[in-house]
């Protein structure tokens, strides 16, 4: 159990604080200077029988750790993406979809971690396009990865700051992988980040957890999406006035 003196306790609450309730996540909202960021929800690794899953038995998830997977992505994850992205857009705030996806169709510019892995989605291959129920829609910005994080690999940082963008909603998958990876990378970089709970998925309850107990409070405020729903219709709506 851990024990904290008055003021270890004081400043731990002070810590937390500014993740929760910092009043430049507010201002941002309503500024519209905050973004969701859709993280590699496409066909390569988030489809059974395509990308990563082709063959399951070589893709180094057990077969419960794929059934676990995609039943949280069918009935949980992109309804909840679903809801998100309707409302942010409808609030006029930016909605950004990052995907793994080469320039070249052999894959030769990829990362080097890539290429280990043999991971591969070449441009226009089925394993780019994003998954219909959460794809871009009209001229919503997609970025292109080689790389775990969508920040070493990309322009992101750029394109946000050019956007003034300072808050980050992120959602997709693998939690223990390139959210989390892109989610320690935006708080290095500045950002206020909020990581929804429900809105991503990896392989298992466990790592899920572990992931998100690694990134609360000291990188990203982690969030279910019903919080998030409720924060932005709250900001963006008194910012026109209303109560």
């Amino acid at each position: 159990m851990l024990n904290l003196s008055l003021d270890e306790g004081e400043r731990r609450a002070d810590y937390i604080e500014a993740f929760l309730n910092h009043p430049e996540r507010a201002k941002a909202l309503r500024e519209r200077r905050a973004a969701l960021l859709c993280i590699d929800v496409q066909y390569l690794d988030a489809a059974p029988g395509y990308g990563l899953f082709t063959d399951p038995d070589a893709s180094g998830v057990s077969e419960e750790g794929r059934s676990y997977y995609f039943s949280r992505l069918k009935k949980t994850v992109l309804p909840n993406m679903r809801r998100l992205q309707e409302l942010f857009r409808d609030s006029s705030l930016e909605v950004i979809h990052c995907r793994i996806c080469a320039l070249t169709n052999d894959g030769r510019d990829r990362s080097k971690g890539h290429k280990r892995l043999n991971l591969l989605a070449a441009p226009d291959s089925k394993e780019a396009e994003f998954l219909p129920e959460v794809a871009p829609f009209g001229d919503e910005i997609i970025i292109n990865k080689t790389a775990s994080g969508a920040f070493p690999s990309t322009n992101l940082h750029y394109v946000l700051q050019n956007m003034e963008i300072e808050t980050l909603y992120m959602v997709g998958v693998y939690t223990n992988e390139c959210v989390e990876t892109t989610a320690r990378d935006a708080c290095d970089l500045g950002y206020f980040v909020t990581v929804v709970d429900d809105a991503c998925a990896t392989v298992s309850q466990e790592l899920h957890e572990a992931s998100l107990g690694v990134l609360k409070f000291r990188y990203a405020n982690v969030m279910t999406t019903q919080e998030v729903l409720h924060e932005v219709r709250r900001e963006t709506h008194r910012n026109r006035g209303e109560r």
